[in-house]
């Protein structure tokens, strides 16, 4: 009986360090090419704000080698981070970001598919109809 539980303290401490050396990556895109083709959304500026704001270890500014923002053009941003990243922080800074530049009136962040997110314009051709009646 003292064999059993010394067998399976050993395999869970094994399985517990093999999850530690394991190196996390993942992998955000944000889309933003239809507002920048329009003039309306600065990605650079964006880019900035991600590098400045990002929290590492409860600090901004402290991203380091751990995460990276890169600007792909055409009005992608790409953030990869080589430790635990949530997804949904990213579209709180992208919200963040807009309010600040008074976009969040016309355009929303959606998840497009996993790791990627999208900026759209709000829909607005009902409100116009009911403008041109009045």
């Amino acid at each position: 009986m003292v064999a059993g539980p010394k067998r399976s303290t050993a395999g869970g401490s094994a399985a517990k360090g093999s999850k530690k050396g394991q190196k996390v990556t993942q992998k955000y895109i944000i889309n933003a090419q239809q507002p920048t083709q329009d003039r309306i959304f600065d990605p650079s500026a964006f880019a900035t704000f991600l590098q400045q704001r990002i929290k590492v270890e409860g600090r901004t500014g402290n991203l380091g080698d751990a995460i990276s923002v890169s600007n792909l053009g055409d009005g992608r941003i790409e953030v990869v981070s080589h430790q635990e990243f949530s997804g949904r922080y990213l579209k709180y800074l992208t919200k963040k970001f807009l309010k600040k530049q008074q976009l969040r009136d016309w355009l929303r962040v959606v998840s497009t598919a996993k790791g990627e997110y999208s900026l759209k314009f709000f829909n607005v051709v009902g409100d116009e109809g009911e403008e041109e009646e009045d």
